[in-house]
This record gives structure tokens, sequence and C-alpha cells, in this order.
């Protein structure tokens, strides 16, 4: 009942618009119109500059992270480089009759074989 009676209404409103000749000089947005363009524009302005703000963020952020890691790699390393040193430089029981030399060096027999 409602959509039949609306059609009609709006068929009524077509039918005399189309008689209607208008003036292209009187139907303009108006400062209405203007206002709430320069408004969204100004919006669209904005978000642009906070997502740029965003991103970069969030670039910079992975730039950080990515050294942190880096350094943390680098700190590992070098702590297991200085830990292998240091083992490396004690002599072992069995090594230590390899690698030591001659009491005196005046004992050609004394000397290490190979």
């Amino acid at each position: 009942m409602f959509l039949s009676s609306a059609v009609s209404a709006l068929s009524a409103a077509v039918v005399a618009a189309e008689k209607e000749e208008f003036d292209p000089n009187t139907v303009t947005p108006g400062v209405m119109g203007f206002v709430v363009t320069f408004l969204v524009m100004i919006a669209v302005l904005l978000l642009i500059l906070d997502m740029t703000r965003r991103i970069r963020r969030t670039n910079y952020r992975a730039q950080v992270q990515e050294q942190l890691d880096a350094e943390e790699r680098a700190a590992e390393a070098e702590s297991e480089g200085a830990a292998e040193s240091s083992d490396a430089g004690e002599p072992t029981a069995a090594g230590a009759s390899e690698d030591a030399a001659p009491a005196d060096p005046a004992e050609p027999g004394a000397a290490k074989r190979d």
C-alpha cells in the first residue's frame, strides 16, 4: 500500500520535472556545496598525512628492530668466538706433551718428532 503510493508520487514528480525547463545558472551547489567539498578535501588531506606518518613510523621501527637483531647476533657470535678461543688457548693433558718445548734445547732427542 505504502509502496504503491510512493511510486505514484515519484512518477508524478518525474512528469512535473520533465515539463519544467530549468536555468543552469540557478542550479548550482551554492555555498553549502563548496563548504562540504572543502571539508571533504581537508579530511582527505589529513588522512593522507596521518597514513604517511604511520607508514614512516612502521618502516623506522622495522629498521631499528633489524639493527638490534644484527647487533644481538654479532654479540652472540663474538661471545661464542671468545669462548672458543679461550678453550683453544688452554693446553690439554694430551696436547701438553706434544706442544711443549724441550726443557733443555741442547738435547736433540728431546725435540718434538713429526
